[in-house]
Order: structure tokens, then C-alpha cells, then sequence
């Protein structure tokens, strides 16, 4: 990439000038985001809050659909236009701020005018605005990325992703212990409502922290392409780099074994007869799987690689499934929803930082758009599947199909895919970018 005139030729000191600055201010837009997130958790909140609604385990299993594949399907297609910005930052703060954080903004008002009074519209409102959300975010996502990995020098990002996740998980905590008070202190949906309405607060003030970052505005030298030429260059990538293209595999098998983590809970509570007070209890056990994980994960994958924390979570999801297959009672639900939190966390800090490290900067966004859309096809057939298993075969079944299914991209990962970093891709340490 070559900077914009004026921009001047050091490149590098600037960044690594504003490092601390970036750091601090990156760092606490992830703690407050997630801080806030806590409160609408989609594995455990937000499917408590639609089963008063219905019961139709399709229709629960939209969350899932919407929390992934609506978050990771639309990135390829902002892919080119994220390539070719001087300045990424445009992408999750002038754009995202509409297309990410409104509607969450939006989520407490709807629920407390509608819920009780009119229920359908209710459930669609809350689609829509989830649907908005999530949606949203994947239009805006490659372009955050992308800006995390030019402003975040490669041998600090998975440290820089831990502390971020750990300050705003360990806050989550919080959350996480308020929720089942409020969910028992107030009749529905009022309990819903405080939930929605602090996450609405959190993430705008995580807005703002987003838009103090400084970022070097920097131009590619790559010539300007349709979307449609673009998009038949994407073969020859796949072709090309066939490393990536088994990560990719192993990926894309990863998001089929998440058809059952929608309905961890849903499962719980009908098995048992749960509250949802009692349920969201989880949210506490998830939250600290979360911290402990985040910090775990990421000052090991700044050691050994971040292929290496992907296995270790795909073990760990697997874990969790064959807990929930055999769980005599509730209690057993705490564990599973820690490996859950942990699994999230890893996954996260990983599944991100582990695509920059197969290409250069130039072509960072396209690998990115690949990583998570095409993941993101089979997000969307999972909790589908996940639904339809659920309501034909019962739960546990569902539950053994993805615990198959997870084991086997453990194997495709752990024996076929070569860690980046030693496979010769590029030295990133290198880059000015």
C-alpha cells in the first residue's frame, strides 16, 4: 500500500506513536461494547425473551441464524470497498453508528410500547430491529477489522484483543448478576426492557470511544474494480492459496456444529421447568468462561499461534455438547455455558487475528469478507437444521449431530490446515501496515 500524499513517509513511527493512544481508546470501545452486549446475550437473553412469545423452535432458532449468518454473510460484499478506503474507521463509525448501534437503541422502547399489549408485532419489531443489528454489523465489520490490524502492530494483537474482551466480559459479570434480578423483580417485559435499554446506553458510549481512534489515512495501489469483477477474482484467491482455503473448510464445518447453541437454554427450561430468572443464571457462568477465556487466549496465541487457540476451542464446544447430552440436572448447565463463554471468547480473539496473518495488507479485506461470509452461508442453515432436528427428533439428538459434526473439523483443522505463521505466507512483522 502506498500512503496518501501528504501523509508523510513514516508510516510506521506514526503508528506505533499513537499505539498507546489507539490501545486505550480501542480497548475501551470493546469493554463497553461487550459490557453491553451482555445484556442482550443471544445465546440465553434474547431466546428467554421471544419463548414468551412462542414456543416454535424454528422461530427461536432465527436468533442464532441472525446473531451469525446476519452478521457474517454480508462482509464479502463490503470486501472491495473496504480495500480501496484510505481511511478504514469510515466504515464502523460514520457507517455503523446507523446500521449497528440505533437499532439496539431502539430494542428497549419497542418492548416496553408492545410486548404485553400487542405480542405478534411485538416479535416482528424485535426481528426486525435484531435483524437490523446484526446485519449491520456485517456490513461494517470488514472495515473495523481491517482497522484494528493496521492500527494494532501483528505481535500485540492477540494481547490487545484479550484485555479489550476481558475488561468488558469481566464487566459483563455484572450484567450478567443483575439480569436475573431484574428478570425476578419485574413483571414481563419490564425486566426485558432495563436489560435492552442498558445495552442501548453501553454501545453508543462504546460509539464514541470508536471514534476517537487514529488511524493514518493510507491509499492502495491496487487499480479500481466493479463489485462484479471483483467478485470473479475470488476463485482464482481460493485456488491460489490452498492453506487458506482448508482453513476455510475447517471454518465453514465449525459453523454447522453451532446448530445447537440456541437452544442450550431452551433445552434447560422446558426440561426442567426453569425460570426465567433461574435460566438466565447461566448468563453468570458464560460471562466468567468469557473473562478467564479472553485473557487466556489471547497471550496464547501471541505465543503459539492462533490455530493452535482455534483447536483448543473446538475441543472445548465439543466438551460442552457432550455435557449437555448426558446432564442429569440444571446444575450441570453452569459448566456447559463456562466452555460455552470460552469457546465464544476464543473464537473470537482467534477466528479474527488468525486471517491476517495468511495474506498481505492489500488484499487483508478480501480474506477477511471470505473468512466470515462463506462461514457465515453454513451459520445460517445451522440453527435451521438445529430448529427443524429439535421439533422432529427431540433436543438430544440435535445435540449429538453437531457434537459429530464439531469433532470432525477438530480433525480437519488440526491435521490439514498449517499454522500461518510457520507456513511462510508473509512476514507480517515486516509490514509498514
Amino acid at each position: 500500500m502506498t500512503e496518501i500524499p501528504g501523509a508523510g513517509s513514516h508510516l510506521p513511527t506514526q503508528i506505533e506513536r499513537d499505539y498507546r493512544w489507539n490501545f486505550l481508546v480501542n480497548s475501551l470501545d470493546g469493554a463497553s461494547f461487550w459490557f453491553g452486549m451482555s445484556f442482550i446475550a443471544s445465546a440465553v437473553v434474547l431466546p428467554l425473551y421471544v419463548s414468551h412469545f412462542t414456543t416454535n423452535p424454528l422461530i427461536i432458532g432465527l436468533i442464532p441464524l441472525l446473531s451469525t449468518a446476519g452478521y457474517l454473510v454480508p462482509q464479502l460484499f463490503t470486501a472491495n470497498a473496504v480495500e480501496r478506503a484510505p481511511l478504514k474507521k469510515f466504515f464502523p463509525v460514520n457507517v455503523g453508528f446507523f446500521s449497528e448501534r440505533v437499532p439496539v437503541i431502539l430494542l428497549a422502547p419497542t418492548a416496553y410500547w408492545l410486548a404485553t399489549g400487542q405480542p405478534t408485532l411485538a416479535l416482528a419489531v424485535f426481528f426486525f430491529l435484531y435483524a437490523w443489528h446484526t446485519i449491520g454489523a456485517g456490513l461494517i465489520v470488514v472495515g473495523w477489522q481491517d482497522m484494528i490490524a493496521k492500527i494494532i502492530p501483528l505481535e500485540r494483537r492477540g494481547r490487545f484483543f484479550g484485555i479489550t474482551n476481558f475488561l468488558g466480559n469481566g464487566t459483563g459479570i455484572l450484567g450478567a448478576l443483575a439480569i436475573p434480578w431484574m428478570l425476578a423483580a419485574f413483571p414481563f417485559p419490564l425486566g426485558y426492557v432495563y436489560c435492552f435499554a442498558l445495552a442501548g446506553v453501553m454501545i453508543f458510549i462504546s460509539w464514541i470511544f470508536l471514534s476517537l481512534a487514529r488511524e493514518p489515512a493510507v491509499a492502495t495501489s491496487k487499480p479500481a474494480v466493479s463489485e462484479w469483477d471483483y467478485f470473479r477474482t475470488l476463485p482464482a484467491v481460493l485456488r491460489r492459496d490452498r492453506n487458506f482455503s482448508l482453513y476455510l473448510l475447517s471454518s465453514l464445518t465449525f459453523s454447522l456444529s453451532s446448530m445447537a447453541n440456541g437452544f442450550l437454554v431452551v433445552y434447560a427450561v422446558k426440561t426442567w421447568r426453569m425460570s426465567d430468572a433461574q435460566a438466565s443464571g447461566f448468563m453468570i457462568a458464560m460471562q466468567v468462561g468469557l473473562t478467564l477465556a479472553n485473557l487466556f487466549f489471547g497471550f496464547l496465541a501471541d505465543r503459539r499461534g492462533h490455530k493452535m487457540s482455534l483447536e483448543i476451542c473446538m475441543l472445548l464446544s465439543a466438551l460442552s455438547l457432550g455435557l449437555a447430552i448426558v446432564a442429569p440436572g440444571p446444575l450441570w448447565f453452569y459448566p456447559i455455558f463456562f466452555l460455552r463463554g470460552a469457546v465464544n471468547a476464543g473464537t473470537f480473539i482467534s477466528g479474527i487475528s488468525i486471517v491476517y496473518e495468511f495474506t498481505s495488507a492489500e488484499n487483508r479485506p478480501t480474506y477477511i469478507g471470505l473468512a466470515n461470509t462463506l462461514p457465515g452461508v453454513t451459520s445460517a442453515l445451522a440453527p435451521l437444521i438445529g430448529g427443524w432436528l429439535a421439533g422432529a427428533a427431540g433436543y438430544q439428538p440435535m445435540f449429538v449431530l453437531a457434537l459429530a459434526i464439531g469433532s470432525g473439523c477438530w480433525a480437519l483443522l488440526r491435521f490439514t490446515v498449517r499454522e500461518p505463521r510457520q507456513a511462510g505466507a508473509l512476514n507480517l512483522q515486516a509490514e509498514p501496515d
